[in-house]
């Protein structure tokens, strides 16, 4: 079975940073204290997605992170709507930059179309500027 990500739009957020942020507070968290992201619709390739998969995150227009994710479960909102929460590895992994166009939801990534880590070398420097970060991936060089 071949790995499978998933790639989301990181709504309200404006870097890597602000995304650890959000991430860390109790809003954000689940009763473990793992962060999560609540979605409505429950993924049919969980099992794919369970064996090494990430979600990969598309900030300001550009995939720059990924989280590995440990794990779905079952929410019944006070609507009584059942959800899916994406419980996800608390470690943030800085990718290389992809240029990536809104989209609704989340979509499945293959493991060969999904930016590759950034080597732990760079994974503390400061994150660029959107705009010259899509610059530098549209030529190329990011």
């Amino acid at each position: 079975m071949a790995k499978l990500h998933l790639i989301k739009l990181s709504v309200g957020t404006d870097s890597v940073e602000s995304l650890m942020r959000w991430q860390s507070t109790p809003r954000a968290q689940g009763p473990d204290g793992m962060p999560r992201h609540i979605t409505r619709m429950w993924p049919k390739r969980e099992a794919e997605l369970l064996d090494g998969g990430s979600i990969f995150w598309v900030i300001q227009g550009l995939v720059q992170c990924r989280q590995r994710l440990l794990r779905l479960d079952e929410i019944i909102g006070e609507d009584g709507i059942r959800r899916c929460a994406f419980v996800l590895d608390p470690q943030i992994i800085r990718t290389t930059t992809a240029q990536k166009r809104p989209f609704q939801g989340w979509r499945y990534l293959r493991t060969g179309d999904a930016p590759a880590d950034l080597p732990a070398s760079r994974q503390s420097e400061d994150t660029l500027p959107p705009e010259l970060s899509a610059a530098l991936a549209d030529i190329g060089v990011l």
